[in-house]
């Protein structure tokens, strides 16, 4: 996954900008970021303020740490499933 230029800091920063009243046009060319990826933070850190924003990276870490734990043990029931299929 590619790492952001901006920090969770700077983009809760860039949407105060825009709840200021800056339109989203001006600012996504400020910053050189496409409007997708305007909306997509808009969607994500919207109404946030930094000091929630730590919790929400710490979270989804965690999140992904458990996804990949749960895919390794998926693999596993499957691969010993298919094995004793084989043998009995």
């Amino acid at each position: 996954m590619k790492r952001s230029r901006f920090s969770d800091e700077q983009i809760i920063g860039i949407l105060k900008e825009h709840q200021a009243g800056m339109s989203a046009a001006d600012l996504c060319r400020k910053y050189g970021v496409s409007d997708a990826t305007f909306h997509k933070r808009r969607s994500k850190y919207g109404g946030m303020e930094v000091s929630e924003a730590k919790p929400l990276k710490t979270l989804e870490e965690e999140n992904a740490k458990l996804k990949t734990l749960l895919a390794e043990s998926m693999m596993d029931v499957s691969t010993l499933g298919e094995m004793l299929g084989k043998n009995f």
